[in-house]
C-alpha cells in the first residue's frame, strides 16, 4: 500500500506539493510504490511515447524506445544524445566559459575564478536548448562522465520492479 497518492507525487514533480508533505516524505524511508508513481508522473508530462526507465535529471532520462526497445539517453523535447551507457555529455552543445567576461556573466568581477585554474562547461540539448549539467573542472581536465547507473541492480534490489526489457 502506498504511502501517498498519485497526485501528491505529481504535484511533487511540478514542485506545487506544500511544505509539510514535501518534508514527511523526504524524512520517512521510501515506500516501495514511489519510484513506480514517480515515473508515471515523468511520463505523464513528457510529449513522447517512449518508456522512461531511469531519471538522470530534471529534464534528462534514459528510456526505452517503443520500435526497436534500444535504451537511450533522452532530454524532454524527445531529443537523442546517446545509448544509455555513453557519456551523453561528448553529444550535447557545449559551450565553455573561459574568459574573464565570459565568467563575470555568472560572477561578480572580483569573486570570479581565475580561468588559468578553472573554468565552466555548460552542456545543453541540440534541439531545445535546456541546459542539462554544468562542469567547473580546470581547464585541461577531460568532459567528466558521471556516473553509469547499474540499472540491472537498482530495478532487481531496490525498486523490485520488472527491468524493462533492452535490445543494447
Amino acid at each position: 500500500m502506498s504511502t501517498y497518492t498519485p497526485e501528491q507525487v505529481s504535484k511533487l514533480v511540478d514542485g506545487k506539493l506544500d511544505w509539510d508533505t514535501t518534508l514527511r516524505m523526504l524524512s520517512m524511508p521510501k515506500d516501495p510504490e514511489r519510484f513506480s508513481l514517480y515515473l508515471q508522473a515523468l511520463q505523464a508530462r513528457r510529449p513522447w511515447s517512449d518508456r522512461i526507465v531511469l531519471p538522470l535529471g530534471p529534464h534528462l532520462h534514459v528510456v526505452q524506445q517503443t520500435q526497436s526497445k534500444r535504451w537511450v539517453i533522452q532530454c524532454d523535447c524527445g531529443h537523442v544524445f546517446c545509448d544509455w551507457n555513453e557519456n551523453w555529455k561528448l553529444h550535447a552543445n557545449l559551450y565553455v566559459r573561459e574568459t574573464e567576461a565570459a565568467m563575470t556573466e555568472v560572477y561578480p568581477r572580483l569573486m570570479a575564478p581565475d580561468t588559468a585554474w578553472q573554468v565552466y562547461r555548460e552542456y545543453s540539448c541540440q534541439q531545445c536548448g535546456t541546459l542539462h549539467d554544468v562542469e567547473a573542472p580546470t581547464p585541461w581536465y577531460p568532459v567528466i562522465h558521471d556516473f553509469e547507473p547499474d540499472i540491472d541492480a537498482f530495478y532487481k534490489e531496490w525498486v523490485k520492479l520488472p527491468l524493462p526489457e533492452r535490445s543494447n
